[in-house]
């Protein structure tokens, strides 16, 4: 039985360039294109359009296979909107929800800041997912003023042309949390549970990942047993085309 398997590389950043190429390496090993999820803006140092290197493997990468996504401007959180969302945020994002609260007019800004750097340097984005996963409707909305193909929540990817929801949860390790240990184990279980049913599969990859000699194994095996499934590994916007596709036939 085969399914769509997607493994996306979050927090791409001159700061995380190097780790974000280790995750590469290993995907690359077992035949697997990632979505790359990229921060155009100022995050935990330079922005990207000072990294030369980075910017010409991105562009690299997209020759090959990878697909290359909008992953917020700054990704730290942004004051104002609704106190609850900004607690959610706070709680969820530990402190990068950007786009949780935004109203439609500070969220047109950041997604047309973002973008407008990314085709500047030649990479053409269709997708964009919020930091967190986080985004306030007014930010969906934004996206589809804009023109984006899809948006991704932390349980369904949206295709924004055809108002369609793709269920899938995508799992991820949380690095640094108390409970990184059982996170491991019930990610590796749920991957393998979802796989064996042969529904449609998400695995987010973080370079912070990489500290966790257990976390980067686990990550691996989670991988493999999926591909050892019958999985057909693939990008974002592969998945999103496919299912339109289905739907139109």
């Amino acid at each position: 039985m085969s399914f769509p398997f997607v493994v996306s590389i979050h927090d791409v950043a001159p700061s995380t360039a190097t780790a974000v190429q280790t995750w590469s390496e290993h995907l690359d090993a077992r035949g697997v294109p990632a979505t790359l999820l990229v921060i155009p803006g100022p995050w935990e140092g330079p922005p990207l359009r000072r990294d030369g290197e980075l910017l010409a493997w991105l562009r690299d990468r997209a020759a090959i296979r990878d697909e290359i996504a909008q992953h917020g401007w700054t990704h730290r959180a942004v004051p104002g909107g609704p106190r609850w969302r900004r607690a959610v945020g706070a709680v969820a994002a530990r402190g990068c929800g950007e786009f949780a609260a935004l109203d439609q007019r500070e969220a047109t800004r950041r997604l047309s800041w973002g973008r407008r750097v990314l085709t500047e340097f030649g990479l053409e984005p269709a997708g964009f997912t919020p930091p967190g996963w986080l985004a306030s409707p007014a930010t969906t909305q934004a996206l589809q003023t804009l023109g984006f193909r899809y948006t991704t929540t932390h349980a369904a990817v949206i295709d924004l042309q055809q108002g369609r929801r793709i269920r899938s949860l995508a799992w991820s390790h949380r690095p640094g949390a108390a409970t990184e240990t059982l996170g491991a184990a019930v990610l590796a279980a749920g991957v393998r549970r979802v796989a064996r049913a042969g529904q449609p599969l998400r695995l987010a990859l973080h370079p912070a990942d990489l500290a966790s000699s257990a976390l980067v194994t686990a990550s691996l095996r989670a991988i493999d047993a999926a591909l050892d499934c019958g999985a057909l590994p693939c990008t974002y916007l592969d998945l999103v085309a496919a299912s339109a596709a289905d739907v139109a036939a």
